[in-house]
């Protein structure tokens, strides 16, 4: 013998569930299911029990049965159970609760004309237009923060830069507002991804639907959906319901990433454009002037966590056949909502800490003030003034910014103007003729950004046409909100409201 064990294998109980599947699987989901899936499970067990009954399908009397016993359910106590071996999931767990309750033969009946696979994926569409409504929600309440910050600083001078290196002068508020920009198209894409989303595949079945005279319109209008998931076999295999949402929460994270990265740089003794309140700072254990601006960094990371399960549930997904299958369901439906919860916390953080941030508009506008920022415009007066082309006037401005060669970042108004004079009649032969009262204007980062009046710019006019137009966007965005919610909200009641009535009316046994 080398001294090496030999593995021994011992033959497991054919039982399901096999000891490490239980623990490994059946367990996790469970849990989860307790979690996630409890009422959205007992609205549908409501709803295609109404809808059974009201089609004939099954006895009233025994309709009224079963929802007496989903009434007697305790849900709280449900949530606390351990899982149990005796049943696979929920879904079995609740009907041998209600079989206990009603009697199999009553609670059997509840199982006409469906499949835990239709219950499944409206149970996943439930959850997750749920947490899609609170992310655009959340969107809502910092694009809000955002517009009112644009009007404040709408006039606040700041430097533009490409490259990572200074480039021209502009405003807060037009920095701001190119933000609240990619906010409205987030949530134009959330709304369309939701409208998606929002379709019932109950009376899917297994996947080729049922030869009872099932309502499917029924039963998606008292769940809240707002049509059908119409094919059976797409209502059961489709994943794009998931991936299209999870894709369209990737591309907000990373542009709340991209933004919140500039508010970090702009909090560093360097820039020195940014002061967090104190509320969201911490000090250093150690250094005792330290002020870290922490909850920039928690945006950060929740938004890149929010990206990176997003992105999880579309690399799980790919390659998968398109049919039913377990990758889309249980094992994987939390971390599409792991993500969305991220998402939403990064968001109401931002708002949060961007409410009681302070912007230094003085250091802001006198950094405008330097590194050549308005050249441009310089180089355009010599376009309107002199009539040459903007290629030669690119030329002259860039020889006299290179003669001026300030590395400190200077920018003096007059040296640049006698550099342009000297180079004018050196590249195009004649004299310039140019007032130097129009070159000093051309030099000012305030007339540079007055004179910026095109669709977009940052001219105080147009911006405050463009801040106008997001408030109508953003009450549209409320509204369209408000119907959303309202619209589940009031499925909700109706349910509630059936539900009584049809007991109501079937006297108890």
């Amino acid at each position: 013998m080398n001294g090496v064990k030999k593995a021994t294998t011992v033959r497991g109980s054919d039982i399901f569930p096999a000891p490490v599947y239980r623990r490994t699987v059946l367990e996790e989901i469970f849990k989860n299911a307790q979690v996630y899936f409890l009422e959205p499970l007992l609205a549908i067990e409501r709803a295609h029990t109404l809808m059974l009954a009201g089609q004939k399908i099954i006895p009233q009397e025994s309709a009224a049965i079963c929802l007496r016993g989903l009434e007697r359910l305790d849900a709280e106590q449900i949530k606390r159970e351990s899982y149990d071996p005796d049943v696979e999931d929920l879904y079995f767990y609740i009907e041998k609760k209600l079989i206990e309750l009603c009697g199999a033969e009553h609670a059997g009946r509840m199982r006409t004309a469906r499949s835990r696979n239709d219950v499944d994926m409206t149970m996943y569409r439930m959850v997750l237009r749920a947490r899609t409504l609170a992310v655009l929600q959340s969107l809502l309440v910092l694009r809000e923060v955002m517009v009112n910050l644009a009007w404040d600083h709408r006039a606040s001078l700041i430097t533009a830069y490409t490259h990572q290196q200074p480039a021209q002068p502009t405003t807060l508020g037009h920095y701001l507002m190119a933000s609240v920009e990619w906010m409205e198209r987030d949530a134009r894409r959330l709304q369309a991804a939701y409208s998606n989303l929002n379709r019932s595949p109950l009376g899917a079945c297994a996947i080729t639907g049922t030869g009872f005279p099932i309502d499917r319109d029924y039963t998606g209008a008292l769940l809240g959906f707002e049509g059908l998931e119409l094919n059976t076999f797409g209502a059961i295999a489709s994943v794009d319901y998931l991936t299209e949402v999870c894709s369209t929460l990737m591309v907000s994270m990373v542009n709340l990433g991209r933004f919140t990265q500039d508010l970090l740089l702009w909090s560093t003794a360097e820039f020195a454009y940014l002061t967090l309140s104190d509320a969201f700072v911490q000090v250093s254990s150690i250094m005792p002037q330290k002020r870290n601006p922490v909850a920039l960094e928690h945006v950060r990371i929740l938004a890149s966590r929010a990206l990176t399960q997003a992105q999880g549930v579309l690399t799980s997904l790919h390659n998968t056949p398109f049919a039913d299958m377990n990758d889309a369901e249980d094992g994987l439906q939390p971390t599409a909502y792991s993500a969305f919860d991220d998402a939403a916390r990064a968001l109401d953080l931002a708002a949060g800490l961007l409410e009681t941030a302070r912007f230094d508009t003085e250091l802001m506008e006198e950094r405008a003030h330097s590194n050549f920022l308005t050249v441009t415009e310089l180089a355009d007066v010599l376009v309107r003034s002199s009539g040459i082309s903007f290629r030669t006037a690119h030329e002259i401005v860039s020889m006299a910014v290179k003669q001026a060669g300030h590395r400190d970042g200077s920018s003096d108004p007059q040296t640049i103007i006698d550099g342009v004079e000297r180079a004018y009649p050196q590249v195009t032969g004649k004299a310039m003729g140019i007032a130097q009262q129009l070159l000093h204007r051309a030099l000012d980062p305030r007339h540079f950004v007055d004179v910026r009046k095109t669709p977009g710019g940052p001219c105080a006019e147009v911006l405050a046409q463009a801040i106008s137009a997001a408030r109508e966007k953003l009450a549209a965005d409320r509204s369209w909100m408000q119907t959303a919610a309202a619209h589940v909200e009031q499925a909700q009641q109706r349910l509630e409201e059936q539900t009584k009535a049809f007991l109501a009316s079937t006297p108890a046994a």
